[in-house]
């Protein structure tokens, strides 16, 4: 294959977006699409490399494996080596045995499925996973196994009915991915047959070159495809976000740029002569090792600091990785691809005892509950983990969908009904403690807010979860209705997965819809047919918040004695990021009333992650037990009569 200078170009550009995006840089809303932009164009190098060598009958399986492994495993071990003692000085146990899962999972390719696994509505923030980036190259080499025997199975066929086949494969993967978004999200991301057809677009590319050497349509057709290409990645990066439903059709806008990009950028063309630069071309080059090494980065970062670091930090930061990239490229990787370095059978050695290594260790730290030889710290650790254990109230088995378990309180002739998701439970204890002569019943489902009539669908709930909420909350209305005893329903949410802008809610017709435009009404409908039945509806607001996970602050406070009033955080930063969620519940506070949780937890403008030694917070916005308990024997708005 001939060197193309504009594909190292593209590489600079998708790792600079990955980079950019993980250190939360708004102006790159969309830098997720690089990982897009890599699928495309490892389909497009790999397929080439593929065909070149099946057409003139010196493709080898032995060869291709092998030159995958010395492209991919030398620097991928380095940056899991570093991770362990990092991972030892600085994370916290649970956090640790996250590492070591990840570490093995790595090690096998298997990582997609670790992370698809472990997300959930619970789950430890992607932010603070130092493997999580590594779902990409699982996903990668999957594809890497499978490809090559495919076209080798099918190479007799010729290359028409082998581009048939393969956008019949396409297709088919789009459209799943398609309708993942709505089912499975977290598995349409992570999983390669919802991404196969992003690497299948680079492919395409490969078979339509080698098929016609010496394709110039012209400069100004050239001019014009690249441009259109260039814009349309663009567009992608600065104007996508994290509602942003892919890898769906909307992925077709940067891939398709990318596949552009690749047909007609020539180095006459402007968008040529730009990837093509000394600077893009520099950086593409070591843009795997520091695709490898910038997530490492940033998470142990943020474990080590604790609250989340400022813009300064994370520019100096990316200076950092562009260093270590540049070491990592020119003495680990571009030693190991040689022959004359290592041999190939030093090669499978090297690769065979590497996975061994890391899969061990990885199944030390998971048996070892991630304290590896840190048994002094162990009670220690597990004390402070215990105060921010998930808080579901009276009992777990009361987070599930619509029950009559007598752990969740007295369902003969009860007073007061909790009804909510995640953030009615962390009132649980509240409310006993403010009246511990209440009967009350705790229904409540994570995720799942007190409203009828609408659901809603985010990454981790999906529609078929969306349509089990609707059913749930129609069932505990039908509780309420039949309850002769009932005064009062305490509802609470976050209430923002309904009434953000591009939320979505499905509604009882299937139909999927704009949760900001239809959210209110829906509400309030089910708060007057409450007051029709003749309860009275008490709303409590989320928890102030701004998106600081307090409770990792509070724990690593006090493991470093410092003043736990250092994870305190500014009311007005409550304001700028929820203000959908306020003016919902102004609305809704004109005609029923409304507990706000920041006049229990805010004074002068600041508001409190603890209270003296008591955590309030067990995570980004949930009460922990103590501070539930502490809320509701110091502010009256928790006393119900």
């Amino acid at each position: 294959m001939q060197y193309r200078r504009d594909v190292d170009g593209l590489r600079a550009l998708a790792v600079i977006s990955v980079i950019l995006y993980h250190a939360k840089f708004s102006l790159v809303s969309g830098g997720f699409v690089g990982v897009d932009i890599f699928f495309v164009i490892s389909g497009y190098l790999i397929t080439s490399i593929i065909i070149a060598e099946l057409e003139c009958g010196a493709f080898s399986l032995r060869n291709f494996y092998e030159r995958r492994a010395r492209r991919i495993l030398p620097a991928l071990f380095l940056v899991m080596a570093v991770c362990l003692p990092l991972g030892w000085l600085w994370l916290q146990p649970a956090d640790m045995k996250l590492l070591a899962q990840s570490q093995w999972a790595v090690a096998l390719f298997s990582s997609n499925f670790l992370f698809w696994s472990e997300s959930g509505y619970f789950d430890v923030a992607a932010e603070f996973k130092p493997l999580l980036h590594t779902w990409s190259l699982a996903v990668e080499e999957q594809y890497y196994i499978l490809f090559p025997l495919f076209l080798i199975l099918v190479w007799r066929l010729g290359k028409k009915k082998i581009v048939t086949i393969l956008a019949i494969i396409a297709i088919l993967s789009l459209a799943t991915a398609q309708w993942g978004i709505s089912h499975d999200p977290m598995g349409t991301f992570y999983l390669l047959p919802t991404r196969a057809w992003e690497l299948v677009v680079g492919a395409f590319v490969a078979f339509f070159l080698s098929s016609h050497h010496g394709y110039l349509p012209g400069l100004r057709i050239n001019q014009i495809m690249s441009l259109i290409g260039f814009c349309l990645i663009f567009y992608s990066i600065f104007f996508f976000s994290d509602k942003t439903p892919v890898p769906g059709l909307y992925a077709l806008i940067p891939t398709v740029g990318v596949a552009l990009i690749l047909l007609y950028s020539t180095p006459d063309t402007v968008v040529g002569t730009i990837l093509g630069t000394k600077g893009a071309v520099g950086v593409g080059l070591v843009s795997y090792s520091a695709y490898l090494w910038h997530q490492p980065i940033f998470a142990f970062a943020r474990h080590a600091s604790l609250l989340e670091p400022g813009w300064v930090v994370f520019c100096v930061l990316v200076g950092g990785i562009f260093l270590l990239s540049f070491l990592s490229w020119r003495y680990i990787e571009k030693p190991f691809r040689s022959k004359n370095f290592i041999r190939s059978r030093g090669a499978l050695v090297y690769s065979f005892a590497g996975t061994f290594i890391f899969v061990g260790i990885g199944l030390m730290g998971h048996m070892t509950e991630g304290y590896y030889l840190r048994d002094d710290l162990k009670e220690r650790f597990d004390s402070l983990e215990k105060r921010i254990r998930l808080n579901q109230g009276l009992n777990p088995v009361c987070d599930n969908f619509f029950t009559l378990s007598d752990a969740c309180g007295p369902h003969e002739n009860p007073d007061v009904v909790l009804w909510g998701d995640s953030y009615a439970m962390h009132l649980m204890s509240g409310l006993q403690a403010a009246n511990p002569e209440l009967r009350i019943v705790q229904i409540t489902l994570s995720g799942c807010g007190p409203i009828l009539g609408i659901a809603p669908i985010t990454r981790e709930l999906n529609s078929s979860w969306a349509k089990a909420c609707l059913e749930n909350n129609d069932r505990i209305f039908d509780y309420l209705k039949k309850s002769m005893t009932v005064k009062y329903v305490v509802l609470s949410s976050p209430f923002a997965q309904y009434v953000d802008t591009d939320s979505r809610v499905l509604l009882r017709n299937g139909e999927v819809v704009n949760g900001e435009n239809n959210s209110y009404e829906y509400f309030r409908s089910t708060l007057d047919t409450l007051r029709n039945l003749g309860i009275q509806p008490i709303i409590f607001s989320p928890t102030p918040q701004n998106g600081e996970d307090y409770g990792r602050c509070l724990v690593k406070a006090a493991m470093l004695e410092r003043n736990l009033e250092v994870c305190n955080f500014k009311l007005s930063d409550v304001y700028e990021k929820y203000p959908k969620v306020i003016e919902f519940l102004k609305m809704i506070e004109r005609e029923f009333k409304v507990v706000w949780l920041s006049d229990a937890i805010c004074r002068d403008g600041i508001c409190r992650a603890a209270m003296g030694d008591t955590f309030i917070y067990r995570d980004t916005g949930h009460l922990s037990y103590e501070g539930s308990i502490l809320l509701g024997k110091n502010s009256s708005d928790f006393v119900i009569n």
